[in-house]
């Protein structure tokens, strides 16, 4: 699976992508998350809000209750904000 990161999420978590193999027990978006914050203190931080990120699988935005699989490819996005 290829997971995409942008902004200050890449920022924290110092990398913009990744090919990572999909443990058996992650099935849905939400779950991804939480394998991704038990990963290190980054992906903590990344996701420390969860409530703000968005999530797109295969380019479609989707809740995080969607189910995924390792031929997917994940996309997680901090809010937008302008000024």
């Amino acid at each position: 699976m290829k997971i995409l990161y942008f902004a200050w999420m890449r920022q924290r978590i110092g990398m913009a992508t990744e090919t990572v193999e999909l443990p058996a027990d992650v099935a849905t978006v939400d779950d991804l998350i939480d394998w991704l914050i038990g990963r290190g203190d980054g992906y903590g931080a990344a996701f420390e809000k969860r409530d703000v990120v968005r999530a797109a699988v295969n380019q479609d935005y989707v809740p995080f209750d969607h189910p995924i699989s390792d031929s997917d490819e994940i996309a997680f996005f901090p809010p937008v904000t302008g000024g």
